[in-house]
């Protein structure tokens, strides 16, 4: 334990003091000084409403803002961020719990500013994990925090690991559509999250995606926020909503995100739009990666 502890210091220590990493590299901003990263975990109650072009293209939009982001693929069975970029990884998070590769080996630098770190079958490894295993696993994701923004993109459902990142995160955003069982999908999951873990200052948002004007989004939102509110005495902020253009599936075939394809387009514009305001209301303190995770173990 306490050579983990010793190595996690001198991460921090080489971060703090500006020291180049082994081969004299100093990519992804490691020289600079350490700070909080803010973590944000995209879910959704059902699969198809376009949770992982959202986490996506807010990656970007963070980007835009001069934010270091990094994009992890929490997504079990249907892990697409990598798709989206037309990436195919060679190495994701098992190889990390095996100790066959680093996080920083897996890290994936995409063309557009922003890094991606493949889930795959690492994730469904963590629960059986033991006490020391856990501790290297934190220690290697701790070499995350040169990032200012760690975007997770869950998957889709209440599955317990779904859950688990919407508990642990700083802010979670859950993604719907105005189809109505969308709507009637997501009012399932807030309520789960409002029974499961009452006692947690959950920070959760809401973002409708696909809605044919602002005004719809607007209905859209305050429905659910209205009645989260008034029957399970649980606060979701409605984040905004992104409107259904073209532009988006149109880019899904080119295999881009949509801010960059079209960077003009309103559901670009409304990207950019949630993300700033998210910008502007920071959480007050974050924990970081680890931190998170540390959460996650110690309800297992």
């Amino acid at each position: 334990m306490e050579d983990q502890a010793e190595k996690l210091r001198e991460i921090m220590r080489q971060k703090k003091n500006g020291s180049p990493d082994k081969g004299g590299e100093s990519d992804n901003g490691e020289n600079r000084p350490e700070r909080k990263t803010r973590i944000i975990a995209v879910t959704s109650a059902k699969g198809g409403v376009g949770k992982t072009n959202l986490s996506v293209n807010m990656a970007l939009a963070f980007a835009r803002l001069g934010k270091k982001v990094v994009v992890m693929d929490a997504d079990l069975g249907l892990a697409n961020v990598n798709v989206m970029f037309n990436i195919i990884p060679k190495y994701n998070l098992y190889h990390v719990i095996k100790k066959q590769k680093t996080i920083r080996e897996i890290l994936v630098e995409t063309d557009y500013g922003i890094s991606i770190v493949a889930g795959a079958s690492g994730f469904s490894q963590i629960a059986n994990l033991g006490e020391e295993e856990r501790q290297n696993f934190i220690t290697e994701l701790e070499t995350l925090s040169f990032a200012d923004i760690i975007i997770i993109d869950t998957a889709a459902g209440v599955s317990s690991n779904v859950l688990d990142f919407v508990a642990a995160a700083d802010d979670a955003i859950i993604v719907t559509t105005p189809e109505p069982t969308a709507i009637t999908d997501a009012y399932a999951l807030i309520k789960i999250i409002a029974t499961e873990y009452d006692a947690l200052n959950i920070k959760l948002k809401l973002v409708v995606n696909r809605a044919r004007s602002a005004a719809e989004g607007r209905k859209v939102a305050d429905k659910i926020t209205g009645v989260a509110g008034q029957f399970l005495y649980i606060q979701v902020d409605s984040l905004g909503h992104i409107i259904d253009d073209q532009s988006v599936p149109d880019a899904v075939r080119l295999q881009k995100p949509f801010m960059v394809t079209d960077p003009k387009c309103e559901a670009s514009k409304c990207i950019q739009h949630l993300v700033e305001r998210m910008d502007k209301s920071g959480p007050k303190e974050s924990g970081g990666i680890g931190a998170m995770f540390r959460k996650i173990f110690s309800r297992s």
